[in-house]
């Protein structure tokens, strides 16, 4: 059952219900824009009630939603009343929203009006065909690397990674790789708040450490990740450069690592890699 405009929505919302000890609430980090006559408060909780639905949580009542945002029940109900209306949402049992398949349409307006990603789609494609290998290219958004193209031969990751998938930037190779051609400012201001949580016992957690690691990628040229995100995966990656010389995206290569050794992956796939990022560089121009 979807919410019906009959419902009653009280003048004074219901306030969110946070967990005690929980962090900052995507909807208490809307409070900047507060006194912004620009700024559509609706519009962005709206995102925020979206965003909420993830792979772990694809199915949420209400009050879930609430606590998880820090949104009133009110402003979640009514968000999810205009999803609900516009296809882009639903509850089949009446409670347990989850998002529609017409989401689709909007990370498919992305991904054929951004010109890296409908670029380095058929790169990629090819790329696998010829060394039956999973490539993929990334950008960065916060503290995450965002898949914004990719191809997968075989399954590598117990994550099952897709487009619009969000990895952390400090222990992935296509991370590191944007994080190290970062201006120096904003690479001082990702150091000063990231918090180096050790997936793996290989996981850099020392902010000295992974600052080295970026330096020797930035001399390099490209970076490994040997197992440092999840045990036995390892991957390679390299920058991609807009016409301006500034690195707007990186593309890697991501395998089994009892299959793939760190000099199989250098001594073979590097110039790939080199290869094909230069050649979508050409589409940036």
């Amino acid at each position: 059952m979807s919410l019906t405009a009959s419902q009653p929505v009280s003048s004074s919302p219901t306030p969110a219900v946070v967990a005690p000890g929980s962090k900052t609430t995507p909807a208490a980090a809307l409070d900047v824009y507060t006194g912004d006559p620009n700024f559509m408060t609706s519009l962005a909780r709206g995102l925020v009630v979206i965003q909420a639905f993830t792979q772990q949580s694809p199915q949420m009542t209400i009050s879930q939603l609430s606590i998880k945002t820090g949104l009133s029940r009110a402003a979640v109900r009514r968000c999810l009343y205009t999803l609900t209306k516009l296809g882009f949402a639903g509850a089949e049992d009446g409670s347990r929203y989850s998002l529609r398949p017409r989401m689709l349409s909007l990370s498919h307006t992305y991904t054929t009006s951004n010109t890296l990603s409908s670029a380095a789609q058929p790169i990629l494609e090819r790329m696998s065909a010829a060394l039956h290998e999973s490539f993929s290219v990334a950008t960065l958004d916060g503290e995450d690397i965002v898949y914004i193209a990719r191809t997968q031969v075989n399954r590598v990751m117990a994550v099952d990674l897709h487009i619009g998938s969000r990895l952390p930037a400090y222990c992935t190779s296509m991370g590191r790789i944007l994080l190290a051609y970062l201006p120096a400012e904003q690479l001082e201001q990702y150091l000063a708040k990231v918090d180096l949580v050790p997936h793996t016992t290989r996981t850099i957690t020392s902010v000295e450490k992974l600052r080295l690691a970026l330096r020797n990628i930035r001399r390099n040229g490209y970076a490994i990740c040997d197992q440092e995100y999840e045990v036995g995966l390892r991957s390679i990656a390299v920058p991609v450069y807009s016409s301006s010389g500034r690195v707007v995206a990186t593309l890697n290569l991501s395998g089994n690592a009892p299959r793939l050794s760190v000099l199989e992956m250098q001594s073979r796939f590097l110039i790939p890699l080199r290869n094909a990022a230069n050649e979508l560089s050409v589409f940036l121009n």
